[in-house]
């Protein structure tokens, strides 16, 4: 964690989300853009938005909904916009700057050193990186991967690539022997796309945006779009406005879900929007009691629809058992909520008509996060409340094409249709060996099976639980590889024995069009631009240079062909379910809805069309005894994943990020003074000098702490059926130390 040596940034106080603020921040990041319209020109070019999936942009411009409004921009999209538009590094700074110095460097620093510009390689025994040429760059990783054995490299994608350079990794990686091929969604919203999986055959929102809009009732469990998602807000403020209901289940009173000021709408931004109707808090990990308590509710008040259950799901009996079986007092007890709040809420939801349930990983990173997103598709289908307009369920994703990459084939096993229509059509051989997750991916590293790593994008030490297992793991890597548009602590921390660092193209930089994927299942097409700067390349050509160098007589793949965007999409038109319209989308320039996703009938994804309806046991609440607490690891408002663009949490009112953010009541139960130093320890790691800080918005027994820096904190144990690790609920200890 950072020192508390920073300099510190006077907290403001606030008392709503967006409002002024966002505006005046707006001309700030025009600025240091270079100009506001420097800046509004490159928000409104044809390009879907780099940040978030709810989806923005594409043909209708920049700053355009699903729906069609306009100006609907958020200081995510801003912050990522600027940062590609900075400078680039000039290469005598990496002589002049020690890979010592900038592994003290921190995640906001590395992000703010600028553009990269040049291939960068570093060999153990350097005390430096030296700026290479793309010829040496590809020359060496074709090397490497020629003399190592397939199943001896992983291949990583994180969510901000196109569709076409994920599955064109994805093809080499398998072309050339492996299928240890995954994305960063082990790591956040797998447990969704197994858990929906399960439930209704299908592994992503059944809804598109205007269902959300249309909804009386909005369930926003473990998420917190006023920071993460802020465009979300437009759409909950018209929720609000239409009459509806927004309960937000959550350990922490987030300021940005109780009051929103939406800029683009003079009454919010003037008066304001309340946001939640009711705001419950269970203790961390208590969601599966809660939704099984609101399961029972619902029983008992006579609210279930029989009918729908009857006809359109299975294990119906089994389930409405295991209802009855659970006792309010197990419910209470492992959920933190009394049987009357709890109530309350399930009232709300019987008298719906229309019910969305949305979740994020408040509800995925726990080791029962497959389980908990079954526990919501029981609740929805207990009512009806999938298979007809206006309802549904929706995974609130995080990277802007982290659904699109998992559809093109960036998982371990191919679709069936997908591996068999690539061999038929295109003639190509694929292994059929079971590959590796991420987590496995990191473990085989550990013990020096793995040889050689790929990223495209991304930051897999950032990302990892238990940083310093993750350091370990990568650095006995023979050599790592990262395509990547600024400097992160992936590129410093966990080198391996030749790190290799390929600087590329931002989306709205390509060459020729790209297309990614919305949370709504909905594909756009960006028009790409000018580079900024001399020295990146864009990703597809990057990864064809590497299959052409590697693999040049692969049956059934001309790399020369497969450098130009088009006609990957014809690939991806040919073998993706559902994808069949990219294929000539450069002609039309029509943006889709993916077929066979968004149900607006109760025929369902799964082998007999009915919804699955699962039981579960209630696993005891963690790190009850009276020196432990129970803590989550959160994003700031400023900041978008592993990246950190400010140190200030504005929402939270907060001016570092070497902090924990316990109860008051937990301050004095631990006989601490606010902002005293403490030493924080897991069963994983410890963190020094961090201080203790009273922060009255969460439930007593629970604590915040800043994702990645925290990471150190978080063991590996991981859900069984999704493999995601549990970010949350991790039990820890605090030991005071001297001011």
């Amino acid at each position: 964690m950072e020192t508390a040596s920073h300099t510190r940034i006077k907290p403001v106080k606030v008392g709503s989300g967006g409002g002024f603020r966002a505006i005046w921040y707006t001309f700030k990041k025009g600025r240091e853009a270079g100009g506001i319209w420097k800046l509004f020109k490159a928000m409104r070019s044809r390009n879907s938005c780099k940040t978030c999936a709810v989806g923005m942009g594409g043909q209708q411009g920049g700053m355009v909904n699903e729906l069609g409004h306009s100006f609907e921009v958020c200081k995510k999209s801003l912050q990522a916009m600027v940062a590609d538009m900075q400078p680039g590094i000039d290469p005598n700074f990496w002589k002049q700057h020690s890979l010592a110095e900038l592994q003290t460097r921190s995640p906001r620093e590395l992000e703010s050193l600028g553009r990269l510009i040049h291939p960068l390689r570093y060999r153990r025994g350097s005390t430096h990186f030296e700026v290479i040429t793309w010829k040496q760059a590809i020359d060496d990783i074709a090397a490497k991967l020629v003399a190592t054995a397939p199943d001896d490299t992983f291949w990583y994608f994180s969510g901000r690539s196109s569709n076409e350079a994920g599955f064109l990794l994805q093809l080499l990686a398998r072309v050339y022997g492996t299928n240890n091929v995954n994305n960063c969604s082990y790591y956040c919203h797998q447990a969704s796309g197994v858990g929906l999986q399960s439930s209704i055959g299908s592994g992503t929102a059944t809804i598109q945006l205007e269902d959300l809009e249309k909804a009386d009732t909005v369930f926003l469990i473990g998420g917190n779009p006023a920071s993460n998602h802020p465009r979300l807000m437009t759409s909950l403020m018209r929720v609000r406005r239409s009459g509806g209901h927004v309960v937000v289940i959550n350990p922490v009173r987030e300021t940005g879900l109780i009051n929103f000021r939406i800029p683009s709408d003079p009454i919010s931004l003037l008066m304001g929007t309340k946001i939640a109707t009711h705001y419950v808090q269970p203790h961390i990990g208590g969601d599966l009691a809660l939704l099984w308590g609101m399961a029972k509710a619902i029983k008992q008040s006579g609210a279930i629809d029989r009918d729908f259950l009857d006809q359109h799901t299975s294990g119906t009996a089994e389930w409405l058992a295991a209802v009855d079986d659970f006792s309010w007092q197990e419910i209470e007890n492992k959920s933190g909520l009394a049987r009357s709040k709890i109530e309350s809420i399930a009232k709300v939801y019987a008298a719906s008509k229309r019910s969305v349930f949305a979740w994020t990983m408040g509800i995925t990173h726990h080791a029962h996060g497959v389980q908990n997103v079954q526990a919501i598709a029981n609740l929805a289908l207990a009512r009806g409340m999938v298979g007809r307009p206006g309802c549904g369920l929706m995974p609130i994703r995080g990277h802007s094409n982290v659904q699109g990459i998992g559809s093109v084939g960036v998982t371990p096993k191919l679709k069936d249709q997908i591996f068999s229509a690539l061999q038929h059509k295109f003639s190509v051989s694929l292994p059929d060996t079971p590959g590796k997750d991420t987590m496995q991916c990191m473990e085989a590293a550990a013990t020096g099976q793995m040889k050689v790593g790929l990223c495209l994008g991304g930051n897999l030490y950032g990302s990892n639980p238990d940083s310093t297992f993750a350091a370990q793991a990568l650095s006995k890597l023979q050599l790592s590889v990262m395509l990547s548009t600024t400097t992160n602590t992936g590129h410093v921390h966990g080198l391996a024995e030749e790190t290799i660092v390929l600087p590329v193209l931002a989306r709205d930089e390509e060459p020729a069009p790209t297309t990614q994927e919305s949370m709504f299942n909905f594909v756009r097409l960006s028009d790409g631009g000018p580079a900024r700067l001399p020295g990146p390349r864009s990703e597809v050509s990057v990864i064809a240079a590497i299959g052409k160098a590697v693999l040049p007589n692969v049956a059934g793949v001309d790399w020369d062909e497969l450098e130009k965007p088009a006609t990957i999409r014809k690939w991806i038109g040919a073998v993706v379910p559902g994808y069949q319209k990219i294929s000539d989308i450069d002609q039309t320039k029509q943006e889709f809805q993916i077929e066979g996703r968004t149900f607006y009938e109760p025929q369902f994804g799964t082998a007999d069309g009915r919804g699955v309806l699962h039981c579960h046991k209630i696993p005891a609440l963690k790190g009850t005894n009276d020196n432990e607490l129970r803590l989550m690891t959160v994003r700031s408002e400023g900041q978008f994943n592993t990246v950190v663009y400010e140190e200030q949490d504005l929402y939270r009112n907060q001016d570092r990020r070497d902090v924990i953010l316990m109860h008051p009541d937990d301050l004095h139960r631990f006989g601490l003074a606010n902002d005293q130093p403490v030493t924080v320890k897991s069963e994983t790691g410890a963190l020094h000098g961090i201080l203790a800080r009273s922060f009255d918005s969460i439930r007593c027994g629970n604590a915040l702490m800043y994702y990645p820096e925290a990471n150190v904190l978080v063991a590996r144990h991981a859900d069984p059926q999704s493999k995601t690790p549990a970010f949350k609920g991790v039990v820890i200890q605090l030991i005071a130390e001297s001011a």
